[in-house]
């Protein structure tokens, strides 16, 4: 058995308010407003065995009174001294996370052959559960970041029980695409179907674990989807069809937010996206893939481009951002000195950092510095994590911008309850009125650049649901545009926006961008579709703090026939 988890320090009524800081207050504050405040909200951390999700965690179909959420700030990419090109220990990175406001975190190393051959998974476990000890109030997921076959990483994390590890390890030894040799992904060549098919193979795999109840849950995000063009359309979408309850989306935006710095390089991009298309790239990318937009990758970044292209199909695919942290931009650590005859092919953990006082090259910012993604639940525990981001209740946001953001969809007349929150479904008749409301808290302390951030403008961004892709490789949504844009820049505290969608005469999802307002332009596919949203930033001049953004998941609104009694 394990100990129940404690609950972080905002939400615990035995800390006083007096002893938190002012976004902690804030967070309480949102707490009670939910109704969750103190045993409401403390769940227990997981269940070995118990194969079931939470209750909150399911979309509601049909429904139109989703309960009051707590989010959680966490953070699904993140790497340690047991990653080659890494150099933090556990205990760094939980210090770190806690100190920057997050309530979970996945670790997330490498798979390489001096990973795997040093029993990578195993060792790792040790350390975690030392640092789940030290770090009660925190929630820490043990995970993989995988070579996906034929394509990019991607995040694999379970729940803590029995088999975490050797999930983890079986996964890695038969799955991994650099293990394998299986990294090919240019178009024509005659290894990229069979790798192709591999990724659908494991992705199924991983299924199977969670279905039989070997795990109590496991999922995958595609990580940096759009760095080097090798993940195509059709790739990200046999990924999702094949096991939908585990690959449930993708970086919105990716890590490494510190990479273009002022001082760091001349050519230095947000994101370290400074490539170009390459043999393995899918070629129908333009070249404006390969750079990010206000910090987040083009596949979200774009109006009416793959990410909706996606959610055009009616089909779920979340966002996440985070820190991808392994060098942090100016920190003064630098990786230890081996002894004579080791490295890590025959260790697979790096030694321990060492301390230079100076001044350290690095790309990062660390894990809830920058990057947060926040998971609505409302109980607190780690598969209640996993059950809202399978759910899709997400959002994101960079520089600590907002404190808050609540989503609803209902309908205008005749409707009960609290609406339909990200993630969820809508469903109406052809005809009815629907409303969006958006409730927003505002920044409540400076973050972490020692700014105030002050949201300027919330955008409502609005598809049409058509069905399947007819063109698996397609990524353009052309009904997809910017449909109301609410200046806010003068709104403090906690305030409610009321939007009317109209009548809904065709299924539709809608989902919400905001930013401080300091750097936008017309869209990439016109300002019609777009008229201001993120732009590019010059190569060695992209200073994060000063281009801050959030994005919401979509809910989605479904026109259903009437019945021939109505």
């Amino acid at each position: 058995m394990h100990r129940p988890q404690p609950l972080p320090r905002w939400a615990d009524p035995d800390v006083p308010a007096d002893a938190l800081d002012a976004q902690s207050v804030s967070r309480r504050g949102l707490l009670r407003r939910a109704g969750l405040y103190g045993a409401a909200f403390a769940g227990a951390a997981y269940t070995v065995g118990a194969a079931s999700a939470p209750a909150e965690a399911h979309a509601h179909p049909h429904g139109g009174n989703d309960p009051h959420l707590v989010y959680l700030a966490g953070d699904h990419h993140i790497h340690s001294v047991y990653s080659h090109d890494a150099k933090y220990t556990f205990s760094q990175l939980a210090t770190a996370a806690a100190r920057y406001g997050l309530d979970w975190m996945v670790l997330t190393e490498h798979s390489n052959i001096g990973h795997h051959k040093a029993g990578g998974a195993e060792a790792e476990h040790r350390e975690i559960r030392r640092a789940r000890a030290e770090n009660r109030r925190m929630l820490i997921f043990q995970g993989l970041e995988w070579y996906i076959p034929g394509a990019e990483h991607a995040t694999v994390f379970s729940a803590p029980g029995r088999h975490e590890v050797d999930l983890l390890t079986r996964f890695e030894q038969d799955y991994d695409g650099k293990l394998l040799g299986y990294t090919d992904g240019a178009p024509g060549h005659p290894d990229t179907p069979r790798n192709e098919a591999h990724a659908v193979k494991a992705l199924k795999w991983l299924d199977r674990q969670r279905r039989r109840g070997y795990v109590d849950d496991v999922l995958v995000l595609a990580n940096h989807p759009l760095r080097l063009g090798i993940n195509s359309p059709h790739e990200m979408r046999a990924w999702r069809d094949a096991a939908p309850d585990i690959m449930i989306g993708m970086e919105g935006a990716p890590g490494s937010q510190g990479a273009a710095h002022p001082g760091r390089g001349a050519s230095s991009i947000r994101g370290e996206y400074e490539n170009s298309p390459s043999v393995n790239s899918f070629p129908g990318y333009p070249l404006d893939a390969y750079v990010t937009y206000g910090g987040f990758d083009w596949a979200t970044a774009t109006v009416g481009g793959l990410w909706d292209a996606m959610l055009a199909e009616g089909k779920l695919f979340s966002i996440t951002s985070n820190s991808d942290v392994h060098r942090v931009v100016f920190d003064t650590w630098r990786n230890g000195d081996w002894p004579p005859g080791r490295n890590f092919d025959n260790t697979g953990r790096l030694p321990d950092p060492v301390d230079t006082t100076e001044p350290q090259p690095g790309s990062d910012l660390w894990p809830g510095q920058f990057s947060r993604t926040h998971v609505g639940v409302t109980r607190y525990g780690y598969r209640h994590v996993m059950a809202g981001l399978r759910a899709g209740r997400v959002w994101v946001d960079h520089g600590q911008l907002v404190d808050g953001v609540d989503v609803r969809v209902s309908r205008a007349h005749g409707g009960h309850g609290r609406g339909v929150t990200l993630g969820g479904r809508l469903r109406v008749r052809r005809g009815e009125q629907v409303t969006l409301t958006v409730t927003v808290t505002t920044a409540s302390r400076p973050n972490h650049h020692g700014e105030l951030p002050r949201l300027a403008h919330l955008d409502v961004i609005r598809g049409a649901v058509n069905g399947p892709a007819a063109d698996r490789d397609a990524w353009r949504a052309p009904d997809t545009r910017v449909v109301h844009t609410a200046d806010v820049s003068g709104r403090r505290g906690r305030y409610t926006l009321r939007v009317p969608l109209g009548r809904i005469e065709e299924s539709c999802y809608v989902r919400l961008r905001g930013s401080d307002g300091r750097r936008n332009g017309p869209g990439l596919l016109g300002a019609t579709i777009d008229p201001h949203g993120p732009i590019r930033h010059e190569p060695g001049n992209g200073d994060p703090w000063v281009d801050t953004w959030l994005y919401t998941n979509p809910v989605f609104v479904d026109v259903v026939p009437r019945t021939t009694d109505e």
